[in-house]
């Protein structure tokens, strides 16, 4: 097993130097001679454990701090504080009163005092930018003031096992990120590693990455794992055979509750996430099955409720394998994204199944891998899948920003929760792109190899400046996002709301223009029927018609002439 350290501190913050040992000549100090007899006597102990140390012991002092005693005192300030024999309107008395007290020992003694208590502070030698302005008033004042965009990696979580897996999920303790949960499984079909892999998963303390907090021991291999946004104890995750369990951190590592397979999925649980609502208990799932599926975690015997994914436009019903989900909790409203390439709007209101499902659109020539919401306009929403990134409006069936074919697929996506313009990609060749369309739309505004396997997994914190991903190769990487990618920037809200409604604008009207041309295509086409009809001579015309009614008669056309 590697063991992985990492230093974030300067050398001269931390320890003290190494001690540096010398050789010396070997100096023999005493011989201890056998004595038979005494051995005789003793029982050999098997196995013998001794512990050395090379340190003098230490023993345990607790010391308590001083004790400060605060006292309430009161000062009338409408005078200044001045005494009441000093009045401070006149100048030559308050002059005369401070330099009484300038001459006083103890205000001597309480000004040493303060100036020991600075000095440590000036000894630091505090440097400041006199350059930067820090109340920019204009955007590109504050553009300018910004650091370059950049991301530097804080931590890397690695799967002990020595079984290469996959982190496929990454979720962060709702409590300001201090934990990270991550899902480690083969999604390979019919993998032989899979005879010989363990099936556990693991939470981190993020400031201890070189041992798992804690192991959670599920019945398949984990899928999806997320902690619960109420209950940071709680966790729900789904497994590589369709089971859904749940866990409580403070029972232990297996799970509290696990599903009924026979009500389970048939196939690997892709997407499982929390609803919001009055119980902090109830989740969906999906699954390339077909099936979305509610659940209460407590009790997991049967789900609450069931939907199969049909697709209307075939006319097979052909079911719809979910790969993503997106849940928006208003009106029951939510998104299945499909490994065949399409999205399905779905309503949990809905009367009937067929009423549940609505609309559904291509997306993408393969499987939908990440659909994600915009967190300051959750209207607009985003989509990975084959070697593309998607933005979307609800209200339209069609993209309408769409990013160049990288040359590897992209395989997950997040909105960043602090900055409605930004988000982050990232690819099968282990790269991790964060976009900014605020200040431009075409290319990444960062782009950072962070692991030579393909990166799988992604999860953006809520503070906004760190993110999770994991590997193909089990390694998880912690990174922090400069300030410039993670605080809101000067009329960002705004001018980036403008300009997604423009290119719904601008898409809605180049829908509207082809369906135009193609009904304008389609008059011209039964027009020009129209004229050819019209315009064929009459002679023509007789002649069409005496060759069908011949033709209809038996007789060729040529010996009904010959006849005459």
């Amino acid at each position: 097993m590697d063991i992985t350290t990492v230093y974030q501190k300067e050398r001269h913050e931390f320890g003290r130097p190494t001690v540096t040992f010398d050789f010396n000549e070997v100096v023999i100090l005493d011989e201890f001679l056998s004595e038979p007899d005494v051995r005789a006597n003793h029982i050999e102990r098997n196995p013998m454990v001794l512990d050395l140390q090379a340190i003098p012991e230490l023993s345990v002092t607790e010391v308590n701090t001083e004790s400060v005693q605060y006292k309430q005192q009161g000062m009338c300030h409408m005078e200044g504080g001045w005494p009441k024999e000093v009045d401070a309107t006149e100048k030559d008395q308050t002059t005369r009163f401070k330099k009484k007290i300038e001459k006083d020992e103890e205000y001597i003694r309480s000004v040493k005092s303060l100036v020991e208590m600075l000095e440590p502070d000036i000894q630091q030698n505090y440097s400041l930018d006199i350059y930067q302005d820090y109340f920019p008033s204009t955007n590109e004042d504050l553009q300018y003031a910004l650091p370059p965009p950049s991301a530097r990696t804080l931590a890397c979580f690695k799967d002990p096992q020595e079984t290469k897996r996959s982190a496929c999920t990454v979720s962060w303790h709702p409590d300001a990120g201090r934990k990270l949960a991550v899902a480690f499984a083969i999604m390979q079909f019919q993998d032989p590693r899979m005879d010989t892999c363990s099936f556990e998963s693991y939470l981190w303390d993020v400031n201890n990455p070189n041992t798992p907090e804690q192991t959670l021991t599920p019945p398949s291999p984990l899928c999806c794992l997320e902690y619960n946004p109420k209950d940071p104890h709680l966790l729900v995750g789904g497994s590589y055979n369709g089971l859904v369990s749940a866990y409580d951190t403070r029972v232990g590592a297996t799970p509290k509750d696990v599903s009924i397979i026979e009500n389970s999925h048939r196939d690997p649980v892709y997407k499982i996430t929390w609803l919001a609502g009055k119980t902090p208990f109830e989740c969906v799932s999906t699954s390339t099955d077909g099936q979305v599926l509610w659940w209460d975690v407590r009790k997991l015997g049967e789900p609450i409720e069931s939907l199969w994914i049909e697709d209307k436009t075939d006319l097979n019903k052909a079911l719809l394998g979910g790969t993503a989900l997106e849940y928006t909790g208003a009106g029951g409203k939510f998104m299945v994204g499909s490994e065949q390439g399409k999205i399905v709007a779905c309503s949990r209101k809905g009367k009937t199944p067929a009423d549940k499902i609505g609309a559904i659109w291509e997306a993408h020539c393969g499987p939908v891998y990440a659909l994600t919401r915009n967190a300051f306009f959750p209207k607009f929403y985003l989509t990975v899948g084959d070697w593309s990134v998607k933005v979307w409006n609800e209200e339209i069936k069609t993209p309408i920003l769409t990013s160049k074919s990288f040359k590897s697929y992209v395989t997950d996506a997040a909105w960043s929760n602090t900055r409605p313009g930004v988000f982050v990609t990232t690819k099968h060749d282990g790269t991790l792109d964060v976009w900014d369309i605020f200040y431009k739309q075409n290319d990444p505004t960062l782009s950072l190899q962070v692991d030579a396997d393909s990166l799988r997994c992604l999860k953006m914190q809520e503070l906004g400046s760190l993110l999770a991903t994991g590997s193909a190769g089990g390694n998880v990487y912690m990174l922090e996002l400069a300030e410039g990618l993670s605080q809101m920037q000067s009329n960002e809200k705004v001018a980036v709301m403008n300009m997604l409604e423009r290119e719904s604008k601008r898409e809605k009207n180049l829908e509207a223009r082809a369906k135009e041309l193609k009904a304008k295509a389609k008059r011209a086409e039964e027009a020009s029927k129209e004229q050819a009809s019209e315009g064929t001579p009459w002679e023509d015309t007789v002649k069409e018609i005496e060759e069908k009614f011949w033709t209809t008669v038996g007789i060729k056309a040529e010996d009904a002439t010959a006849a005459e």
